[in-house]
């Protein structure tokens, strides 16, 4: 038999759904009318690295345009500190009324799976846009041993785990990028994980390991002579220095740009997202983001909040299957 509803339990059912959107509406109101007058006060914005880097650079330069478009200030505050996880965290667990936005490095994929950062990047965050990648790079002192790739593959094949390079830590962008390639070539090396960046730099420079694997720290060393670039990382080569190779190009089918983002906590009103996305989409096509950008050689790659969001989670399915193959759960415990 087929259920049957009296007209007066019909219209009991809609009396208490006409009081819950009744009662729901002032409120409902009132953030309409917030996010129409947003923003009220200046924004704040998480960058998860330390000031003065690339992606700090990078960041400051659309915060700038942004707010110009806004209409309000955009402060930068660095919160640097565990492959920038700890800024990330602190964005994400913010209120989310649009007052605290900040960068997404692309790593939040990798360390929440790891169980480094306790939050979940498909369902704790606001994607707002995608801008800029990196630029990685292998280095070696130019008047060390190694003058191509091809050289430091066939002495790590001879002796496996004897060449050392230098990278900013256990599961960052530089240490699988590196892990990946070794893979790609049959070979294996010897990392040596150091705080960040600079520390890495200075152990190469200083002649205690063989190789640098960074974003383009090593840039001014290579100008000057210090260092030799054997590879780059991305889909193209670099325009800054065309004549080095990429490892797509020698034969090694592994690409890392590592790009960043721009991202709010979960629970954003839809009408604050639109106008923080319109803003930043205006930021990355500015000449001023673009002449930042060319500086510190970082290709533009922008996608909008909604493929942006799509793109990470893309990279999230890529990340669970790299971290099986490199055992870097393994790594990070050792």
């Amino acid at each position: 038999m087929k259920p049957t509803h009296s007209p007066a339990n019909t219209g009991r059912r809609q009396l208490v759904l006409g009081a819950a959107v009744a009662a729901a509406s002032p409120f409902l109101g009132m953030r309409s009318a917030l996010a129409q007058s947003y923003p009220e006060r200046p924004i704040t914005f998480i960058c998860p690295w330390p000031a003065g880097g690339t992606a700090d650079q990078s960041m400051r330069a659309l915060c700038q345009v942004a707010a110009r478009v806004l209409g309000q200030a955009i402060a930068v505050e660095n919160k640097a500190g565990a492959s920038g996880m700890i800024g990330t965290k602190a964005m994400a667990s913010a209120k989310p009324d649009g007052y605290t936005i900040g960068q997404i490095p692309i790593s939040v994929t990798r360390f929440s799976q790891l169980g480094t950062l306790q939050l979940d990047p498909l369902k704790d965050l606001t994607y707002l846009a995608r801008t800029s990648g990196q630029t990685f790079g292998i280095a070696a002192p130019a008047t060390g041993k190694y003058k191509s790739l091809k050289e430091v593959v066939a002495q790590a094949k001879a002796n496996p785990g004897t060449v050392t390079y230098a990278h900013a830590g256990v599961g960052g962008a530089t240490h699988v990028g590196m892990e990946e390639f070794a893979m790609a070539a049959g070979i294996q090396f010897n990392h040596v994980p150091f705080k960040g960046g600079a520390d890495a730099l200075q152990a190469v420079l200083g002649g205690h390991v063989d190789l640098l694997a960074d974003s383009s720290s090593w840039a001014p060393h290579v100008e000057s002579g210090k260092l030799a670039l054997l590879a780059t990382w991305g889909e193209q080569r670099t325009a800054r220095f065309k004549d080095t190779p990429t490892l797509k190009e020698l034969g090694y089918n592994v690409v890392v740009d590592a790009p960043n983002g721009i991202g709010a906590p979960k629970g954003l009103d839809p009408a604050i997202t639109k106008k923080l996305r319109d803003a930043f989409r205006q930021a990355v096509a500015s000449p001023e983001f673009k002449q930042v950008v060319d500086r510190i050689d970082a290709p533009v790659l922008y996608l909008d909040g909604p493929d942006y969001e799509k793109y990470v989670a893309t990279v999230y399915q890529k990340e669970t299957a790299l971290i099986e193959k490199l055992k870097l759960k393994e790594l990070m415990k050792s």
